[in-house]
């Protein structure tokens, strides 16, 4: 079973290789890693560190060393860390230790969360309705974004062969909490945030429109709903059953309808040329959440050209956990790998029997494994949370 826990470079430079390996195998009884190859910025209270209590890192590069041959001539380019050129290239360290410390090598890879990219190229970042940049989500519609994010894949699984790499945000991002110091004083309901994630950028729009799809109708029903939703006192919700009925909470609308039917399209084929892209030997999963359609991920059609997903449930019930798992195996089919994101944060996990239900509730429902949320961020002792967690799944 996959068993992992995500990991920042700097957490295991902080501990020493030797000493995480034999926590993340010994104490907290895991058997792989999963380490951000590639990352975005933020500030993370760092309990574990003996110096670095608050740490902020860069944003938008990446933790390994690029080959230049593959980069060449690209539009965008990958930016390689100061973490990486002041502490070492973790990433290598893991995949040649890997018989040493018995621990499998997983590459938690951000591709399309970039903010420092969209800010250098805002030609190839999603656009609302009236046209305006979100500066940290490129374009799964843009060429030059795929072939940011393919060659990345290609990169990382030809020159570093880890045995899987994970698929973060190769899709369209959400508008409330995606960049810095957001503010909404006007109160987004979840319809809100959504209509305001919609992108009709020159690329989605090409290639709308060669597909057929109505897409300037579409933008103007779009905008429309925006600027409704600036002129209420108070929020109000307009679509009874979104998101449970998915697109179809959107059928009164056909040519809105008809667009986020296409949606889809481009973070499917997207991933398609991921995969292809990638080394055979490691395995490409996408990390996803309950709704992923909301990002315009096709979960079935997904699963068919990729090797699986891991599906984060993190403030849930055993009982929606399982639910969850059951809905995602029946899209992927059997022969797909499966896993559960699971996170350790108080107050969502505020015991280890919290934790073990919900995994147990995962594996019982048909994963293959889980992955736990984030070695770094949380103190010591809740390792042995996830010992819990692991034996309740072993047993």
């Amino acid at each position: 079973m996959h068993l992992s826990m995500w990991t920042y470079p700097w957490d295991i430079q902080d501990q020493g290789l030797e000493a995480f390996a034999a926590e993340l195998s010994g104490r907290a009884g895991l058997n792989t890693v999963s380490l951000a190859t590639s990352y975005h910025a933020g500030r993370f209270l760092q309990p574990r560190s003996p110096a670095q209590k608050a740490y902020f890192p860069e944003d938008g590069t990446v933790y390994f060393r690029p080959d230049e041959t593959l980069w060449k001539g690209k539009t965008i380019r990958p930016l390689m860390a100061q973490n990486v050129a002041e502490r070492g290239d973790m990433l290598a360290a893991l995949t040649t230790a890997r018989e040493k410390t018995g621990l499998k090598v997983s590459c938690w890879t951000v591709c399309l969360h970039n903010s420092r990219l969209g800010m250098l190229h805002p030609d190839h970042v999603t656009r609302n309705a009236f046209g305006n940049a979100n500066y940290y989500n490129l374009c799964p519609s843009s060429p030059a974004a795929r072939d940011y994010v393919a060659t990345l894949v290609r990169d990382i699984t030809t020159n570093y062969k880890p045995d899987m790499l994970e698929l973060e945000s190769p899709n369209f991002m959400g508008f409330a909490h995606e960049y810095h110091h957001e503010k909404d004083g006007v109160g987004l309901n979840a319809e809100d945030d959504f209509l305001l994630s919609l992108c009709f950028c020159d690329h989605c729009t090409a290639r709308a429109e060669k597909a057929g799809v109505p897409v300037e109708g579409a933008r103007s029903t779009v905008a429309r709903f925006i600027a409704e939703l600036c002129e209420r006192a108070v929020p109000e919700k307009q679509f009874p059953d979104f998101p449970e009925a998915g697109i179809d909470a959107f059928r009164a609308h056909p040519e809105l309808h008809a667009f986020l039917a296409w949606r889809s399209e481009p973070v499917t084929s997207l991933i398609g040329e991921i995969k292809a892209a990638a080394n055979p030997a490691t395995r490409i999963v996408l990390i996803d959440l309950k709704d992923g359609w909301l990002g315009g991920v096709d979960l079935e059609a997904v699963g068919k050209l990729c090797d699986g997903t891991i599906l984060c449930c993190y403030d849930m019930t055993p009982e929606a956990v399982g639910e969850v798992i059951r809905t995602g195996r029946a899209a992927l089919g059997a022969d797909k790998f499966l896993g559960l994101g699971l996170r350790v944060f108080y107050p969502e996990v505020g015991e280890p029997a919290i934790l073990a239900a919900r995994a147990k509730a995962a594996v019982d429902a048909g994963a293959d494994g889980v992955n736990f949320y984030n070695y770094g961020l949380i103190p010591a002792k809740r390792l042995d949370w996830v010992k819990e967690a692991v034996d309740a799944i072993s047993r």
